[in-house]
């Protein structure tokens, strides 16, 4: 038999796989209830991110139910194969964030010394179109996303603008896609406007320190907002902009 490549596997897949099998094996019964997440990481000796990471993909293939204000359940029907071949090449939520805060500061504070008044009149745009679907009662998802990509084009590197855009295509994914399910609220978009309200201003004074800090920041109260606990109460669901292929604060 040949060798063949070993496929590098991300922590969350791991993480997944192993409690898929103990479902499998009936360790944990249709309807039971998982361990909290707390204690999940803590016998797994990995973070509480890397376990809702696995959490949701189990959820996508369909082992789990997540129950926002309740916990995680072992779901009725078993998960599905297929599903997780799918989500195997896909970036964590996390992951993706942490890979933005990175990426997406820099491109802030290249904006900032670089934008030309066209740029930052279309940066601008971007966020009052945020503001006024705030106002009209729906989520801004499209114009998050616009802000985004037009402040990495404007940061004048087109090799970093073509992998935020590639970073944005993943944050799309039914990983993303089903963590902000649970926790997309109007008081988390009207806290993620400000934030890019702060950026927008820092590029404006061309302030390369300030956009890549405030930048920074956004990120992560990103990741903070979709780490809440899953005893929140459930967030009642909103209207949304675009064909509802991206959402969440971000």
């Amino acid at each position: 038999m040949p060798i063949q490549a070993v496929e590098p596997q991300r922590l969350y897949r791991r993480i997944a796989e192993q409690i898929a099998r103990l479902i499998k094996r009936g360790e944990y019964k249709p309807g039971a209830r998982l361990h909290p997440e707390r204690d999940l990481a803590t016998m797994l000796k990995v973070s509480r991110p890397s376990v809702r990471e696995a959490l949701i993909a189990l959820e996508v293939e369909g082992y789990v139910d997540v129950r926002v204000g309740s916990g995680v359940y072992v779901a009725r029907v078993g998960g599905s194969r297929a599903k997780a071949a799918r989500l195997a090449a896909e970036a964590g939520p996390f992951e993706l964030i942490s890979a933005r805060r990175l990426l997406e500061s820099e491109c802030a504070a290249l904006a900032a010394r670089n934008a030309s008044p066209a740029q930052i009149k279309r940066m601008r745009a971007a966020v009052g179109a945020m503001i006024r679907d705030r106002k009209r009662n729906v989520m801004p998802l499209e114009n998050d996303r616009r802000f985004h990509l037009e402040m990495a084009e404007a940061g004048g590197n087109s090799a970093l603008a073509l992998v935020v855009r590639t970073l944005w295509d993943q944050r799309t994914g039914p990983l993303f896609l089903q963590l902000e399910h649970h926790f997309d609220t109007p008081d988390l978009w009207d806290a993620a406007i400000a934030e890019h309200q702060a950026v927008l201003i820092a590029i404006e004074a061309h302030d390369a320190a300030k956009a890549r800090a405030t930048m920074r920041r956004h990120m992560d109260e990103a990741a903070r907002r979709f780490q809440k606990s899953w005893t929140a109460d459930r967030p009642t669901p909103r209207k949304r902009t675009g064909n509802g292929n991206g959402n969440g604060a971000a």
